[in-house]
C-alpha cells in the first residue's frame, strides 16, 4: 500500500488529495470494493471518469471529505473533480510515472477529495484537483517525504489553518529574554512594539511575573506572541505535577523546575512536562554538585541552566560556565541544551557561547533598556541570528 497526499490552490477552489495506492487482492483493494457498494449520505463514493464510460487505469475511487448537501454541490464532485482526478491519473500512466513493472488492470487508486461548498469557479476546481492529484501520486509512487526531511520541516513548517506556529527549540544558539518587570502592560507593548521578530528568540515569563500575576499571565503574554517558545518560570521544589499542569493549561512551552527541588520531585516534573509534550527545564541555581545531582534522575532535562542570581551577581559571585562542556561530555549519550542567566551582556555573551551555553538568558539588560530593540539586536547579532524569522508556510513552493 503506497499513500500519498498533497494541497494546491486557493480557497474557496483549494484542492487537498489524499491518496492510496494497492493491488485488488489487498486491504486498498477491499476498501475500494466496500467503498462503492456501502454508501452513506453525502459521502457517495463514485468511479473517477474522463467521460461517461470512460474511467482511467487505474480504476480510482473518490471519496467526498465535505458532506454534500445538494445537488449544486454535487455538481462539482461529479463535474470537474471527477473529471480532474481521472484526467491525472490517465495523464500519470501516459507519462510514465508508474513503474513499469506494475500492471495497471492489478491495483487500484483511493482519492478522497476537499470540495469547499462555496467553491464556483470550475475551472479552478479542475486545475487544482489535477494537479493535486498527480502531485500526490508522485508522492505516494516515491515514498515522499523521507523520513529526513520531516525532521528537517517538522519545527519550521506551519499549518495553514491553525494560524500561528508551535516553535520548538532546533537550531541554537537562542536569546531568552526573562521578563522579570511586574507591569504585564508595559510588557505586552515590549512585545508588539520593540522586540523584532526572530526564530531565535524565547520569552520567559518570570518568577516575580508570574508571582504578581499568576500562571493566567502566559495566556496574556500568549494573545501577544502567538508563535514565540514561551517558558514559565515556576522553579517548581514541589508538587510538580500540578504545577507542570498549571502553567501547561496557560499554553506554556517549557517550565522550570529548581535543581534544589528533591530527586522525586525533579523526576515528577520531567515525567508530567514530557508526558504532555513540553519542554522540562532544571535551573541550577545553588547546586553544589550538579553532576551527581543530575545521576540521581530517572529521566533527563531538556535543558540545564547554569543560573547566577542576581544577588550573587550584585556580590561579585562568579559563574560556573566551565563546568558546561564537562556535563556534555558526561552526558553526551542525552540531548539536551544548557542555558546560561546572570550578568549576561552583549561583551561576554560570545565567552558563554564558546565554553558550551546554547541559549543566553537576559533580563534586566533588555527589559529596562532605554531602546529595548537595539540591545535586542545586539545580542541577536552576537550568537549570529540577525536574519528574519523563517516562514516556512508553503503550499504552492513545496517540493515533492
Amino acid at each position: 500500500m503506497l499513500i500519498g497526499e498533497a494541497l494546491l490552490g486557493t480557497a474557496p477552489e483549494l484542492a487537498h488529495v489524499d491518496l492510496l495506492i494497492g493491488s485488488k487482492d489487498g486491504p486498498v483493494g477491499k476498501a475500494f470494493a466496500q467503498g462503492l457498494t456501502t454508501l452513506s449520505a453525502g459521502h457517495t463514493p463514485l468511479l473517477a471518469v474522463i467521460r461517461p464510460n470512460l474511467p482511467p487505469k487505474p480504476h480510482t475511487l473518490i471519496v467526498p471529505k465535505v458532506t454534500v448537501q445538494n445537488m449544486e454541490q454535487a455538481a462539482k464532485i461529479f463535474g470537474p473533480a471527477q473529471y480532474a482526478v481521472a484526467k491525472a491519473v490517465a495523464d500519470a500512466a501516459e507519462e510514465g510515472i508508474f513503474p513499469k513493472d506494475i500492471n495497471l488492470d492489478d491495483i487500484v487508486i483511493i482519492a478522497s477529495i476537499f470540495i469547499h461548498p462555496e467553491a464556483k469557479d470550475f475551472r479552478k476546481l479542475y486545475n487544482y484537483n489535477y494537479g493535486a492529484t498527480k502531485l500526490a501520486l508522485k508522492r505516494a509512487l516515491t515514498n515522499y517525504p523521507t523520513l529526513e526531511k520531516v525532521i528537517y520541516d517538522k519545527d519550521r513548517a506551519r499549518h495553514p489553518i491553525m494560524g500561528f506556529k508551535v516553535p520548538r527549540l532546533w537550531r541554537p544558539p537562542y536569546l531568552q529574554i526573562a521578563l522579570d518587570i511586574t507591569s504585564i502592560n508595559r510588557i505586552k507593548e515590549m512585545i508588539i512594539k520593540e522586540i523584532p521578530k526572530s526564530d531565535r528568540l524565547i520569552l520567559e515569563a518570570g518568577t516575580p511575573l508570574i508571582k504578581k500575576y499568576g500562571v493566567r499571565v502566559l495566556r496574556e503574554l500568549r494573545e501577544v506572541a502567538p508563535d514565540i517558545f514561551i517558558i514559565a518560570d515556576l522553579k517548581t521544589l514541589d508538587v510538580s505535577k500540578v504545577e507542570v499542569d498549571l502553567a501547561y493549561e496557560e499554553t506554556a512551552d517549557a517550565v522550570v523546575c529548581a535543581g534544589l527541588a528533591t530527586t522525586e520531585s525533579i523526576n515528577k516534573f520531567i515525567y508530567e512536562a514530557k508526558r504532555l509534550g513540553i519542554y522540562a527545564i532544571v535551573d541550577l541555581m545553588n547546586v553544589d554538585d550538579i553532576i551527581g545531582k543530575l545521576k540521581t534522575i530517572d529521566g533527563f532535562p531538556d535543558v540545564l541552566i547554569f543560573h547566577r542570581g542576581i544577588d550573587t551577581e550584585e556580590a561579585g559571585g562568579k559563574s560556573r560556565w566551565e563546568l558546561i562542556k564537562e556535563i556534555k561530555q558526561e552526558f553526551s549519550d542525552k540531548k539536551f541544551l544548557v542555558a546560561v542567566a546572570g550578568g549576561i551582556r552583549p561583551g561576554n555573551t560570545k565567552d558563554a557561547l564558546e565554553k558550551g551555553a546554547d541559549i543566553v538568558i537576559v533580563g534586566r539588560y533588555i527589559t529596562q533598556a532605554r531602546d529595548v530593540e537595539k540591545s535586542v539586536r545586539d545580542f541577536l547579532k552576537t550568537i549570529g541570528a540577525e536574519e528574519p524569522a523563517v516562514d516556512h508556510y508553503r503550499v504552492h513552493s513545496e517540493d515533492g
